[in-house]
């Protein structure tokens, strides 16, 4: 598809396009938008200006549909000459134009959006004001008629536009998810010993409040994570770890200053973090393939154990992470991430999913899964509050209890509830790792 096409093309192309348009409007006796985009040179289809148009087309979807005016009808065209769509709607041609022109004007992609508007009689209206030229934002056509620009100018200044503005909207709708996988984590309910609508579980100094604060504070962190991750792609994976680490802390500090000192989210900042970088690492194809995303953490995460944990002396421990790793072996948060979270991708991800697919409510598939987590995953907060043997007592039991009923009742989670909080047990480990399964399972909703 990324090939140069000759100009017996590109005049084959707008003939079949004005016959399209021609049936279109005879069938439907509607006003149509025709869309194309602005590139200049040979080349007029590549990946990364297929993803300018899908923007284009989301982006006018999103308004007609705002102001109550869906299309009755739509067809794209993904060709080596372009890409092309066909929309018709009953909005007014005026409000048509109006909406179009806002779109070419008031967008980042905008100037490389050609977004013509055709009357139900074939009358394609004019613009109100004259287009800018890409490169000196002069009127565009006597720029075109001068031949003002090379075509190299032009090329690189849509790439540079292309580029700039899909990376931006990766990394929004990226940190998006990360909040809205912090919001559906919390909201869960109910949650042994955790946080839920319910109740406080175990908790004193949080509430379900404290939560939604400190997640809408870290709607920039997450944004950020991606973007680092998309400026170090070239780079070892282990290098965009390093680039995080400095951003994390300041993530931590908008946490506390959110919550008022309570540590809501360390754990996630770092899980879901580390995962944002990792989708900024990666193709926008590759955004709907867990297994992927997770292979792309464990190779940045990798050597993180043998760094931070081997060889520390027991006089040195200075977190409950590095002392359970030296009384217990236990590598906490650090090695599921050197290993690619295998429990997410193994349990507490199907166990989400499968309930889901099952017609189970969020409260359901999410309780689920997070006890299919904490079964399997050695809690460093279970083991903080209630001692190693308590946490492998629980775990035993929960997967013995994941046998008989994969998808607990109310009442039994209700039960857990009671037990964990009069114990002063809370998996808040699993709790972060729930949320890295809720991010997966939106990030594959998105690519749908």
């Amino acid at each position: 598809m990324d090939r140069a096409v000759e100009l017996m093309d590109m005049l084959d192309a707008r003939d079949r396009r004005a016959r399209r348009q021609q049936e279109l409007l005879e069938q439907y006796r509607l006003p149509l938008v025709s869309f194309t985009m602005n590139i200049a040179g040979p080349v007029k289809n590549s990946p990364l200006i297929r993803r300018g148009f899908r923007l284009g087309r989301t982006l006018l979807m999103g308004q007609l549909e705002r102001m109550n005016a869906p299309c009755v009808f739509q067809e794209e065209w993904d060709e080596a000459t372009g890409c092309q769509g066909f929309y018709v709607t009953d909005l007014p041609p005026k409000a048509l134009k109006e909406l179009t022109c806002a779109l070419e004007d008031g967008t980042d992609l905008g100037r490389l959006f050609d977004l013509d508007v055709l009357t139900p009689d074939g009358v394609k209206l004019d613009r109100p004001v004259p287009r800018s030229c890409l490169i000196c934002g002069g009127p565009a056509r006597e720029c075109a008629r001068s031949r003002a620009h090379s075509v190299p100018e032009l090329q690189a200044r849509t790439r540079e536009l292309l580029q700039t503005a899909l990376n931006r909207r990766d990394a929004e709708t990226a940190a998006s998810l990360a909040v809205r996988a912090l919001l559906y984590e919390v909201c869960v309910t109910p949650k042994p010993g955790l946080v839920d609508r319910a109740n406080n579980g175990s908790h004193r100094d949080m509430d379900i409040y404290s939560f939604l604060r400190s997640a809408a504070a870290l709607w920039p962190y997450f944004s950020r994570c991606v973007q680092t991750g998309r400026d170090t792609a070239a780079n070892p994976a282990p290098d965009t770890l390093a680039a995080l680490r400095w951003p994390g802390k300041l993530a931590e500090s908008a946490m506390l200053a959110a919550t008022g000192g309570v540590n809501t989210h360390k754990g996630a900042i770092f899980s879901l973090g580390l995962v944002c970088g990792a989708l900024g690492r990666l193709d926008r194809g590759d955004w709907s393939r867990p297994e992927r995303i997770l292979s792309e953490v464990s190779a940045m995460a990798a050597g993180t154990v043998d760094r931070e944990l081997s060889g520390l002396a027991a006089g040195r421990a200075r977190t409950a992470g590095q002392r359970f790793y030296l009384a217990y072996g236990v590598t906490g948060v650090r090695g599921q991430a050197e290993a690619g979270f295998p429990t997410v991708l193994d349990w507490g991800l199907p166990a989400l999913e499968n309930g889901l697919a099952q017609g189970k409510s969020a409260d359901e598939a999410g309780a689920a899964a997070l006890l299919a987590l904490l079964a399997r995953t050695a809690d460093t907060n279970m083991i903080a509050r209630g001692g190693i043997d308590a946490q492998r007592e629980t775990a035993a039991e929960l997967e013995r209890l994941l046998r008989e009923a994969p998808y607990p009742g109310r009442e039994t989670l209700e039960r857990l509830d009671r037990s964990f909080t009069e114990r002063d047990l809370s998996p808040g480990g699993s709790a972060d790792l729930l949320a890295l399964c809720w991010l997966l399972h939106f990030l594959k909703e998105e690519a749908d």
